[in-house]
């Protein structure tokens, strides 16, 4: 088989073309809850503490000198990644829970028996009374 063709199958399989709508999926919502945090959680947090903004928080480690940036540690925008994370962590629990709570409810109502035909019956009967 050609490299190809293989590619081709590969490619074209539904697992690959859902995993690939998921991640454009999943970088959108990466962007909604990144704006979410940096310009409507951190802003009233920010007030509460002094009127922080938290991308400005940062330790100097060198001086700007006059080629040469200065060299910081930018703590504050590291604190709005971790709440970033910690709010799309917390979503997708939520979502895996919903599916597996709706798989489960799936699962537990089995279907109900398909009553019997008229040949089962009868076969049934015939059974029951070669046996006595």
């Amino acid at each position: 088989m050609s490299i190809v063709k293989e590619f081709k199958e590969f490619a074209v399989r539904g697992n690959v073309i859902d995993m690939a709508v998921g991640v454009i999926v999943g970088t959108a919502f990466g962007k909604i809850v990144s704006s979410f945090v940096s310009d409507v959680v951190m802003p009233p947090i920010g007030v509460l503490i002094g009127g922080v903004n938290f991308n400005d928080l940062a330790f100097t480690l060198k001086a700007t000198e006059a080629a040469s940036p200065a060299v910081v540690i930018a703590y504050g925008k590291f604190a709005q990644t971790v709440i970033d994370f910690a709010i799309i962590a917390f979503v997708i629990f939520m979502m895996v829970k919903l599916i597996n709570t709706l798989k489960k409810t799936a699962e537990a109502a089995p279907a109900a028996p398909a009553a019997s035909t008229k040949d089962q019956v009868l076969l049934t009967e015939i059974r029951d009374l070669l046996k006595k």
